[in-house]
């Protein structure tokens, strides 16, 4: 019998033989306290084009009963791996019932389980997306099977259930009876069940009134800022019901902040599950909040687009998700009242950042990827899926026009409401309402993969003015085997040349600053796109290309515009266009057009100037980043002592209390090195040091901690100690990551133990171990980790959830053995391992990582 995998062409086959009607389940949740097993009884009611065989998805410990149309069938006869076989569906109308015990698990996938260490009491969420309701019950496990879902619970005396549909009164038998839900996909169907904490209001609009719900566990309800959580929730429902000429199609609006989430949200229909992550229990950066309210309204969006209307397959994943990314940003640039109207800003410098990293990887692909299976679905959730799609579908506004888009968007809506759709249905609807055939842009788009690269041709007259200006478009070679490359003789393979919508920005100083002097909006499309520049024009001191960062594209700066911002970085008026100049030196320190040892001085020469806090916060963890991985060895520690002597600098002269003091105190938390530095830590630490309005509260107390545990200048004891302090779940998990990171050769076999020979931990224990463990100065210690990871990761992923096997997979991988040696290791093994595609994938992007890195280090060592 077929294994967990389901095919495409599987699920195209059942979805053709089968139209589902209603689920009912029931589930016995009275023991969730204690764990293990719990009863869940499924029905469902559908129809069959004709007599045929098929199948019905369930992942379970044991099958007890299994009934087709009255027919008992034997359970031992039909259930294998992860399906129930149905040897004989009738044509018309069909009944199964199905009656099994499922688990509980501890690795945020199905029906996860948590007890809080503070009250003892357990909390259970769903994540379903992408095959993971059939570990709850019985489905038809892929999108385009909709069908209506009714769900009973049996719950321990006063917890509180949450689903789909309102929540009932509290009944007094425990058992919770919720209403059919509309149609919709399984994967968005969800229960959240436990003694949660509730706050509760509503949204007014357009005559209507929803209830909006938000629940965390009590231990962090005195940290829940709901209003400022609900404010961000009613601006998303007036953008979106405006902009989408659409009305909310749930009943109410739950949002469920839960322990142990593996990704940030999910957009469960009515009841949206959160990262309690973004219950802040420390001071954090107002950056926190613009990533908080981002994620909030990308799973607001979903409602409609994915919810309401919702991908046939897989393969239009990146269409969910990448105009969940773009509504999202756009509503929070161009609501009234928004607090982050410099949201692009933020998507140029962190999303796209993403996007540029992944399109470079041996793994890029088109952004519509083939899926063929779902273990190709599950590696998918990439930059190109998310960051790389809305940076498109932004530069497809600006081609069809931001009227027009919306016009197709509400048209498409009205016409697929509670269906299931392709791209061609939108990009239908978006000719129509624009005029322009997208045809051509798609295939350009979408069905190919790579990053242009444009940089500026300028010609200088005799009297130094600007004579003629062009764009200069290049489609660099792929990485061998990239899917989407030009199919022809090319070796290696190549991108494509595609249209682009861009401005060029001209820049002067004025009084010190960098203004924007002229702007030029045009089409730029093959090699060489001449610009309509006036003649006579003086040179600017900056030339931008794709300024406003309407495309998708790596831009490159002309020798005069580098020199002037290696001294004016910081000195533009606006964000944006700064963004986008350190995105452009990131990306040439990444391509070793720009040696570290430079990146690190146009950081520091500039950075002191940056208002926004979200960028300085990126520069942070690039410069980091840049030193641990592209600094040339023999010059690593100078550049750190550098970097860390800056940071202190500015740590101590940013003003008190201020976002900017936060976070320098944690870029000089994570690089203090010296005993002075050390000691400055364990100063704030124990309060014999102090700067004035930097509050040393919970969340810093631990990364000055870890960090101190790291160079081994706290102990065991010092760990258990501060653990005390905060006996919290995420207590646990900071105290984890603490003891895998101090330099013993003790320690880092019994972490390894406890992440790859044992498969115990939840899957936010072994992510904090595997966090600890990794520690970028202690490079000696882990090398002999390099053989053993190449010998047990194979069975990892044989043996593991896919969650948990991707974390070690990725987190594991010898990254900082930056050596030819790391990537012949990798080589034979991919050889000799015969891995799966997925496996496969991730480990050749680990493997890039490092071959990118020795480049670096080359030609920061030449610079030097």
């Amino acid at each position: 019998m077929p294994g967990t995998n389901l095919t495409r062409e599987e699920a195209q086959e059942r979805a053709r033989l089968l139209t589902v009607d209603a689920y009912e389940i029931e589930l016995d949740l009275r023991g969730a306290q204690e764990g293990g097993t719990f009863r869940s009884v499924t029905v469902v009611r559908f129809a069959a084009a004709q007599a045929a065989g098929t199948f019905i998805d369930l992942v379970a410990p044991a099958v007890h009963e299994v009934v087709l149309n009255g027919e008992v069938l034997e359970p031992a006869d039909v259930f294998a791996d992860s399906r129930i076989a149905l040897p004989s569906v009738r044509a018309g109308e069909n009944e199964l019932r199905v009656v099994a015990d499922c688990a509980y698990t501890n690795t945020g996938e199905g029906l996860h389980r948590f007890v809080d260490p503070v009250d003892k009491q357990a909390y259970l969420y769903t994540q379903f997306e992408v095959p993971d309701a059939r570990r709850v019950f019985a489905s038809f496990e892929q999108p385009d099977l909709k069908a209506s879902f009714a769900f009973t619970v049996k719950a321990p005396e006063g917890w509180t259930v949450i689903s789909n549909s309102p929540t009932p009164e509290p009944p007094a038998d425990g058992v919770w009876v919720f209403a059919p839900t509309p149609r919709i996909s399984s994967y968005i169907t969800a229960l959240i069940v436990g003694p949660y904490a509730s706050v509760h209001s509503s949204w007014e609009g357009n005559g209507r009134s929803v209830p909006l719900g938000i629940y965390c566990r009590p231990s962090l309800a005195e940290y829940l800022d709901a209003e400022a959580i609900f404010a961000v929730t009613r601006q998303g429902f007036d953008w979106f019901e405006e902009k989408f000429d659409y009305a909310y199609p749930f009943a109410k609006y739950d949002q469920l902040f839960v322990p142990e989430f593996n990704a940030g949200a999910m957009e469960n229909a009515g009841a949206v599950t959160i990262r309690d992550q973004y219950v802040f229990r420390s001071k954090v950066t107002d950056a926190a909040y613009e990533t908080r309210a981002e994620t909030i309204l990308h799973e607001l969006a979903h409602m409609w687009f994915g919810d309401l209307v919702t991908m046939e397959w897989w393969n239009d994943l990146w269409l969910n998700e990448s105009f969940a990314t773009f509504t999202s940003i756009a509503c929070q640039a161009y609501a009234p009242g928004s607090k982050w109207p410099h949201s692009w800003t933020s998507f140029a410098n962190s999303m796209k950042t993403w996007a540029y990293r992944q399109d470079q990887l041996p793994s890029t692909h088109p952004i519509m990827a083939e899926i063929n299976d779902l273990d190709d679905v599950l590696v998918n959730f990439d930059g190109i899926t998310y960051a790389k799609g809305a940076s498109v579908l932004k530069q497809l506004v600006a081609y069809v026009g931001e009227d027009e888009f919306f016009a197709g968007v509400q048209a498409y809506f009205k016409r697929h409401a509670w269906g299931n759709t392709r791209l061609t249905d939108l990009l239908g609807a978006l000719e129509e309402t624009s005029g322009r055939d997208l045809k051509t842009w798609s295939k350009a788009w979408l069905e190919t993969a790579g990053i242009n690269v444009l940089r500026p041709e300028i010609t200088l007259a005799d009297d130094g003015t600007i004579a003629s200006l062009a764009v200069r478009q290049e489609a660099p070679a792929l990485p061998a085997g990239a899917k989407g490359a030009v199919s022809d003789d090319a070796a290696p393979p190549r991108g494509v040349l595609r249209p682009h919508r861009i401005a060029v920005g001209a820049y002067d100083l004025k009084d010190g600053k960098l203004v924007r002097t002229r702007r030029v909006e045009l089409d730029v499309d093959g090699e060489l796109t001449q610009v309509e520049w006036p003649a006579g024009t003086p040179r600017p001191a900056v030339l931008l290309l794709n300024d406003d960062d309407l495309s998708y594209a790596k831009v490159r700066l002309d020798e005069q515009s580098l020199a002037a911002v290696r001294d004016h970085v910081g000195d533009f008026t606006e964000s944006l266009p700064r963004a986008l100049v350190w995105a452009s030196a990131w990306d040439m320190t990444r391509d070793g057009e720009l040696a570290t040892r430079d990146y690190l001085e146009l950081v520091l020469h500039g950075v002191g100037k940056e208002t926004d806090i979200g960028v300085v916060q990126s520069l942070h963890r690039q410069v980091k980043l840049a030193l641990d991985l592209y600094s040339d060895p023999a010059w690593r520690e100078s550049g750190l002592a550098r970097w860390t002597e800056a940071a202190r600098e500015h740590l101590a002269a940013a003003a008190p209390g201020s976002d900017h003091q936060l976070a320098w105190a944690r870029a000089f938390t994570q690089a203090a090195r010296t005993d002075e530095q050390l000691d400055i830590l364990a100063g704030l630490l124990d309060g014999t040091v102090s700067y004035e309005g930097l509050a040393v509260d919970t969340e810093l107390r631990w990364a000055l901690l870890n960090r101190l545990a790291a160079t081994g200048r706290a102990d065991e004891k010092a760990i258990d100690a501060e653990l005390a302090l905060d006996p919290t779940s995420a207590g646990e998990q900071h105290a984890a990551a603490a003891r895998a990171a101090r330099p013993s050769a003790e320690v880092k076999a019994a972490a390894w133990a406890s992440v790859v020979e044992d498969d115990k931990l939840p899957n936010a224990v072994q992510e904090s171990v595997i966090d600890g463990f990794v520690q970028s100065d202690q490079r000696e210690l882990l090398s002999a980790y390099t053989e053993r990871y190449f010998a047990a990761v194979k069975g990892v992923w044989d043996s593991r959830s896919h969650e948990m096997a991707q974390q070690i997979v990725i987190g594991l991988y010898p990254t900082y053995q930056v050596s030819q040696a790391t990537l012949d290791a990798t080589d034979a093994w991919l050889a000799s391992a015969e891995p799966v595609p997925a496996l496969r994938r991730l480990v050749v992007e680990s493997r890039s990582g490092v071959e990118r890195a020795l480049r670096a280090q080359a030609a920061d060592a030449a610079a030097g």
